[in-house]
């Protein structure tokens, strides 16, 4: 899943791709890349941040959905909490929400989804943005998130969305210390337990400057970041949604091909 924020303040690319041209022109390269998915947003939800209204949104990202879905048939997501700018997004070509709420924005939201009949992925996030990052706790971060996730889904099912179109996301950043974020990473698989497809994203994010003080700037992140893609495939994420498309590929591309490579030799005989 490759990310194109159309917004003027996200952590890592906000203000590069902020007109429909540059957006659509974006889009492309991720595609060319190897995206499988185009996840494309109109509003920060980096630590600190500030809401914006529905209107904002839609006017950031619908005019790029459109221009995309007129040139390519794969699928679109849209990063949105609100229900409003989820429907403008389907109307436009998109086919899944991905909500960093997990459909709690609204009471509306899970009867919008399940209206839609689109994708939904729902992610966990401790409070909102403005506030996530002021002394998160947790007891067991990987069975509250995986607990919390659970419950979201069978929200999601009774108000009519189907169970294979659920994907889960434990929300690495929003709302978590760097102890919080590797525990998640490292126990990713009580997540994909639960049977639903899970996705990770944690392209560029601050968790690896806390590991490597160096990488001040996101894009000094990518060392960071292929790891944690390559780890989460290998603990079985369905999806990884990074800003380094080309780079993510090769990376799962070869270590894919060691795998298979691993299961065709015989063992040593020990005799």
């Amino acid at each position: 899943m490759g990310i194109l924020n159309v917004t003027p303040d996200s952590f890592s690319d906000g203000g590069l791709h902020a007109s429909a041209e540059s957006g659509l022109a974006q889009a492309m390269r991720l595609i060319g890349d190897g995206a499988d998915i185009l996840d494309i947003g109109g509003e920060s939800t980096r630590p600190g941040a500030e809401p914006v209204s529905a209107d904002v949104e839609i006017a950031r990202t619908i005019p790029v959905i459109a221009a995309v879905h007129a040139r390519w048939h794969g699928p679109i997501s849209i990063d949105t909490m609100k229900p409003e700018a989820a429907r403008a997004a389907m109307a436009a070509g998109a086919t899944i929400w991905n909500d960093v709420t997990a459909l709690t924005f609204s009471p509306d939201s899970p009867a919008v989804a399940a209206d839609l009949r689109c994708e939904v992925v729902l992610m966990h996030m401790l409070g909102e943005p403005r506030s996530m990052q002021v002394e998160p706790r947790y007891d067991d971060v990987v069975a509250e998130v995986s607990a919390y996730l659970v419950e979201r889904a069978r929200v999601a099912e009774a108000a009519g969305v189907a169970r294979h179109r659920i994907t889960l996301d434990p929300g690495v950043g929003f709302g978590k210390t760097i102890e919080h974020n590797l525990a998640l990473i490292a126990g990713l698989g009580t997540l994909a337990d639960t049977g639903y497809p899970v996705l990770m994203g944690a392209s560029r994010k601050r968790m690896i400057r806390n590991i490597d003080p160096s990488a001040v700037e996101a894009g000094d992140r990518l060392g960071g970041s292929l790891a944690i893609s390559l780890d989460a495939a290998r603990r079985g994420a369905a999806i990884v949604r990074v800003h380094d498309v080309r780079e993510t590929v090769q990376a799962l591309a070869v270590q894919a091909a060691i795998t298979a490579a691993g299961s065709a030799v015989a063992p040593l005989d020990p005799g």
